[in-house]
């Protein structure tokens, strides 16, 4: 079997997702088709529909595109077979019923940004770096029934720096999860579809006997905005690694609010956005998120040392510097991050 035997229908939705579909493009792999979300209503009455941005490349290299609403959809279905798919390619898409990812010959895998079982969800990359994690990775996994439990196909790692925030980590898998790919595709195409695939239970029970700790296996569930609130009474490293895990989307906030408000007065809740954070290794006894100023320097209380803000935004502001913040914002040691 050649690159050009082998028919591939590819789905994916967002910038990550192209990096894979430009590598099959431009390596000369025959892409039939392309799946994507429905173009998106932006803007402040939703009167303009921004399209997806696989569906942008896609076009822009000549490949017929389809956007059901519903992946059960009777038209869509016949449409899809219609291409007579021999595999298909899933990157950063929607959860596929059985008629559609049983429909290929040689099924259907997918790119995950996670070394699963571990991070199984709509939001690993986040997640992996939230915990602290110093490694992540992308596997190829055949779909079946349940959300990210298909047997894997294969795995590569990626070192995660102490300093890397999520836009490092998503730069990286995107295009590791391009190489791995292919490699993928490679494998069918001269294994004539016939490739082995592990279970991840059995790749668990394998992994457990080198280290116990690998038997805990974390989630990456969706996050949504309190998830992203900022507990200033955790230890400095979780705070840290949580605000470089949701840096610089959706990005981990707090509210800033007077220590005592006077009886009358107006005073209300400032929302910010915390960017980036820096570990001083200075031990606290103040209460969590009391504030200290030193030099042009801003620090927060945590359980157990005075951390530093870097990065910052205020609710209507642009991304600052913690420099730039105080300069414009007097007396903040009045104030308390809750």
């Amino acid at each position: 079997m050649t690159k050009q035997d082998l028919k591939i229908v590819f789905m994916g939705t967002p910038e990550f997702a192209v990096a894979t579909l430009r590598a099959l493009v431009e390596g000369g792999y025959r892409v039939v088709a392309v799946v994507t979300q429905p173009d998106k209503p932006v803007g402040r009455h939703g009167s303009v529909l921004r399209a997806p941005a696989v569906k942008e490349y896609a076009l822009s290299v000549g490949l017929p595109v389809l956007q059901p609403e519903k992946m059960k959809d009777a038209g869509f279905v016949e449409q899809l077979r219609g291409y007579q798919a021999d595999l298909q390619v899933v990157v950063a898409f929607r959860m596929l019923p059985e008629v559609v990812w049983a429909m290929p010959r040689f099924g259907t895998f997918n790119v995950h940004a996670a070394l699963l079982p571990q991070y199984r969800g709509a939001a690993p990359i986040n997640w992996a770096i939230i915990n602290g994690e110093t490694e992540t990775g992308v596997t190829t996994f055949f779909l079946d029934h349940e959300i990210d439990t298909g047997k894997i196909i294969l795995q590569k790692h990626f070192p995660i720096p102490d300093e890397a925030d999520v836009e490092y980590v998503y730069d990286g898998l995107m295009n590791l999860g391009a190489v791995i790919a292919l490699e993928t595709v490679d494998l069918v195409i001269e294994n004539d579809g016939e490739i082995s695939a592990i279970s991840q239970e059995e790749w668990l029970n394998n992994n457990c006997q080198l280290s116990i700790a690998k038997c805990q296996l974390f989630a990456a569930p969706k996050i949504f905005k309190e998830t992203c609130r900022i507990c200033w009474g955790s230890t400095a490293k979780k705070v840290y690694d949580f605000v470089r895990g949701l840096s610089p989307v959706p990005a981990a906030w707090t509210t800033l609010v007077e220590r005592e408000v006077a009886e009358g007065s107006d005073s209300s809740p400032i929302d910010l956005k915390i960017y980036k954070t820096q570990k001083t290794g200075r031990p606290c006894t103040a209460p969590a998120g009391s504030l200290l100023v030193e030099k042009n320097r801003f620090f927060v209380a945590t359980s157990d040392e005075w951390l530093e803000i870097l990065e910052l935004q205020m609710a209507g502001k642009k991304r600052m510097a913690a420099r730039d913040f105080l300069n414009g914002f007097k007396g903040v040691q009045n104030y308390i991050l809750k």
